[in-house]
This record gives C-alpha cells, sequence and structure tokens, in this order.
C-alpha cells in the first residue's frame, strides 16, 4: 500500500498562508479593505482573496489610490477584474486632491508622496481599519523588515522600532480607535513565486508585463516608454527597442527593461536569473534616496 504525500508545494505553502492571513483579517478586524492597483502582486492577493471565500464573493472592498499617472491599460484592467469579480471599487483621486488644495505637487513630478494623504484621508473617511497591501519583503530592505499585521497609529505612521512580535503565526490584530492595520499577505513571496503562481492558475495580465517593440528614451540609465506623460527632451533619441515592465507604477516614473519575453513561461526564465530587484531595476521614483521608501512608510506610504 502507498501511503500518500501530504506535503505541500513552496506554491502551496505560500498561498496556504496568505489564505490564512486574509481569513484571519475579516474574522478579527471590522472594516478591511484591499488596495488594488492591477499590478502583478495586486492581481495575485485578489485572486487569494477570492479563494479564500469561494464561492461566496469577496466581503470586502477594493481601493486604488489613483495618482492620475497610471498607464491606461493598467486602468482599464483594474476596472475588468474588479466588474468580473463583482466587488466594490473605491478610487482615491490624487488629482482630486490637487485641484481642491489639500495636496501639493512636487517639482519632481512624482506623486509617490502625496499618495500618502489622499490614502489616509481615505481610510479616515470610509472607516477602515485593516487594508491589504501587496509589498513583499524582497522588494526593498524597508520592506523586509515589516510584520506581517503592521500597525499605523492614529496618524497612519508606521514605527518600525515597535512591532508587534508574530510567533507561532499568531497575528494581534487589536487595535484602538482611529488606529488601523496594514496587513501584508505577500510578505514571504518573491518576484519570482509571483509569476510562478500567475502561471500556475492561468492569472490574466496586463499586456504591459510582457516583452513588445516600444518606443523608448534613455535616462539615467534606465528605458522609459514614450508615452503621453514621456516625451523626449532636448537631446534624447527615441528609439524603437523590445521591452517590457517589471513593475507598473506611475508612467512618468517607472522605467522598461529589454527583454524578449512574450510569455509568462519566457518571464519566468528571465527573473530566474536576475539579481536586481524589480523595484531597484525601474522604479526612477526610489532613487531619490536609499532611505525613499522607509522615510514614505514612516509618513503612511504602503
Amino acid at each position: 500500500m502507498t501511503t500518500p504525500d501530504y506535503r505541500l508545494s513552496q506554491l502551496e505553502t505560500l498561498e496556504a498562508e496568505s489564505i490564512h492571513v486574509i481569513r484571519e483579517v475579516v474574522a478579527e478586524l471590522e472594516r478591511p479593505v484591499l488596495l488594488f492597483s492591477g499590478g502583478k502582486d495586486s492581481i495575485v492577493m485578489l485572486e487569494l482573496a477570492r479563494k479564500a471565500f469561494a464561492p461566496a464573493r469577496i466581503p470586502f472592498p477594493v481601493m486604488h489610490v489613483d495618482t492620475g499617472l497610471n498607464f491606461p491599460d493598467v486602468l482599464a484592467f483594474r476596472d475588468r477584474r474588479v466588474r468580473e469579480l463583482g466587488v466594490q471599487l473605491i478610487v482615491a483621486s490624487v488629482p482630486e486632491a490637487i485641484a481642491q488644495g489639500t495636496v501639493r505637487e512636487e517639482p519632481n513630478g512624482s506623486r509617490n508622496r502625496i499618495q500618502t494623504p489622499v490614502l489616509l484621508d481615505a481610510v479616515e473617511k470610509h472607516g477602515f481599519t485593516a487594508l491589504f497591501g501587496g509589498a513583499r519583503r524582497d522588494e526593498d530592505k524597508a520592506r523586509a523588515k515589516e510584520r506581517m499585521f503592521s500597525f499605523r497609529d492614529e496618524f497612519g505612521q508606521w514605527d518600525p522600532k515597535n512591532q508587534r512580535p508574530e510567533l507561532w503565526d499568531l497575528y494581534n490584530g487589536r487595535i484602538h480607535l482611529g488606529e488601523s492595520i496594514r496587513v501584508f499577505p505577500l510578505s514571504n513571496w518573491t518576484e519570482l513565486d509571483i509569476w510562478q503562481y500567475i502561471l500556475r492558475e492561468e492569472i490574466a495580465i496586463p499586456s504591459l508585463y510582457l516583452a513588445a517593440e516600444r518606443d523608448v528614451v534613455e535616462r539615467q540609465g534606465m528605458l522609459y516608454a514614450v508615452n503621453e506623460f514621456i516625451t523626449a527632451r532636448e537631446g534624447e533619441q527615441v528609439r524603437r527597442e523590445m521591452v517590457r515592465y517589471r513593475t507598473v507604477g506611475d508612467a512618468n516614473l517607472t522605467a522598461a527593461v529589454p527583454s524578449t519575453a512574450t510569455t509568462v513561461e519566457e518571464v519566468i526564465a528571465e527573473i530566474a536569473v536576475t539579481r536586481m530587484t524589480e523595484r531597484g531595476a525601474t522604479r526612477g521614483d526610489d532613487k531619490v534616496s536609499d532611505a525613499a521608501m522607509e522615510d514614505r512608510k514612516k509618513e503612511g506610504y504602503f
């Protein structure tokens, strides 16, 4: 008689952990919301939330902090996916906040820092007590410090020196009025895990993640695709190259990478041999300083 093998694969273990965390949040906290931008990590997180409660609907809304500088293809994908799942989409708009005078745009073109007050205003307006985010520890050293349940004070701020222990996967979601918890179900995943899961589950993704011939300009050693937010400056040459995006942030500050990967399998083969994180390779807004991400997180950013 053959003994059944009940051991879980790497992806099955990660999936089970993430689903456990999502269910734990819904059991512990009153008003959760999932941040969904249409990027690959939030796509996987939304799929895990669907699995966690299937065949019922996802029991919380999704929210996107829209900077007004997003790739149109990604926004179209976002809207299509929430319609398919029948979940409520809340959009917190940075352009509206700029027009109302509640935030001021920075001269460097980045809207990352001014996303924070827009996010915090939306949290207060809707009374959210827990926010799911798709951050992974392999992306950035600031994110590597953070717990699965990340406590935020009444101002939405994070203190990296004051974090709650998570022994034996026990999570402390106790908060007082005005406080909240940021929850990162994908903390232990890597970029390679994300892509292998997308392949295994046959999850749809925006076409920007796959290589195609695109018009690009080179700035600070990075390739930026020409679009409504990026045009060639004086002295810059537009050239045609095969590129794809490893991450899809703001279109004016997110660079593409040279690639011939036109399928998910080919993307996985590329990622398996790369030695630079996707944020380090493509995000111009993270190059302000070595502590750019941690500084923003302390202020209330994801």
